[in-house]
């Protein structure tokens, strides 16, 4: 009885052994890595540099308007004593504004000198119109040397030479109506001159002393006998 009991205890603690043995072996199981791996998001897409905007066009620098420019300063002025072509020496009494050509305009008011005539004449253009100063008493005794000189005669073409007497009368210049005064002067004493050339001379004589006068600073009485001493007597052989 007592052998019995040795051999059923002696299996149980084998088979404990074994159990234990085998409860010792096993390794500890790991959890398993995921067949799957996440996958790696895509790097994101570098976006493209924005395009720089190219510069603003620097705006034209606005134009500076042109100063208005200034009118030039007449060279006359009220009390200055002139000589206007054709009409001779005159003094500028005053200067007035008045409505021209849509515009207000300021004139010079000329008394002339021999005619009992008033003119007027734009202040800004009076030297272009051939206002122009009374001659110094130097250039008056030119004046009388251009006597001496021999005197144009008409010949043949006396159209032409009334036209060339015309346009030296309405020159301005002195020195050219002197030359009528001496021309017509010798035609008269000579051989004689028509109704309309004698007016001439009378005009181109009146021209002449106006301005003599001033530039003399004498009466006109006084510049007539001045004058007519400056010209060249004629002697006209008798039976001619």
């Amino acid at each position: 009885m007592a052998t019995k009991k040795t051999s059923s205890s002696a299996k149980s603690g084998a088979a404990s052994k074994r159990s234990g043995a085998s409860t010792s072996s096993r390794k500890p199981t790991t959890a398993k890595k995921p067949t799957t791996a996440a996958k790696k998001s895509a790097p994101a897409k570098k976006s493209a540099p924005a395009k720089k905007s190219a510069p603003a066009k620097k705006s034209a620098p606005a134009k500076k308007s042109a100063p208005a420019k200034k009118k030039p300063a007449s060279p006359f002025d009220v009390g200055d004593k002139v000589v206007y072509p054709h009409h001779g020496a005159a003094v500028i009494i005053k200067k007035e504004r008045r409505e021209f050509d849509g515009a207000r305009t300021d004139f010079f008011v000329l008394d002339v000198a021999t005619d009992q005539l008033v003119l007027r004449v734009p202040v800004e253009n009076a030297a272009e119109l051939g206002v122009r100063p009374v001659i110094s008493k130097a250039a008056a005794r030119k004046v009388f040397a251009t006597f001496k000189d021999d005197p144009q005669e008409a010949g043949s073409n006396w159209s032409r030479w009334y036209k060339l007497l015309t346009e030296k009368i309405n020159s301005g210049d002195i020195y050219q109506v002197a030359e009528v005064v001496r021309d017509l002067t010798y035609a008269q004493q000579t051989k004689g001159i028509s109704p309309a050339l004698k007016r001439m001379l009378s005009k181109a004589r009146l021209i002449l002393t106006s301005e003599l006068r001033f530039a003399l600073d004498v009466s006109e009485e006084e510049a007539t006998k001045k004058l007519d001493r400056a010209l060249p007597k004629v002697e006209v052989p008798d039976g001619v």
